[in-house]
């Protein structure tokens, strides 16, 4: 592994890191939710860099799309305090 590969995993799980804190950061479901689905992408692009190209196409069809579908499903259903 070149440095320069080492440097881009390095800079991909810190965006990964990033994603996760923000997601439990934001007050905003939504906002969540985007983050989450923005963490779950990088995750696969780093599965197509380690050579799993199969493994990324999953996470990123059932991770990141399916997967951020139903939550936004599920947070548009379900009503804020402040509405009641």
């Amino acid at each position: 592994m070149t440095a320069a590969q080492s440097i881009i995993h390095v800079v991909l799980l810190a965006l990964i890191v990033a994603g996760g804190a923000l997601a439990v950061w934001f007050k905003d479901l939504i906002s969540s939710v985007l983050a989450l689905a923005a963490a779950s992408l990088l995750v696969s692009l780093e599965f197509y860099i380690l050579q799993a190209p199969d493994v990324a196409i999953a996470e990123a069809g059932i991770g990141a799309a399916l997967t951020t579908a139903i939550y936004v499903i599920a947070v548009r259903r379900t009503r804020r305090k402040e509405e009641e």
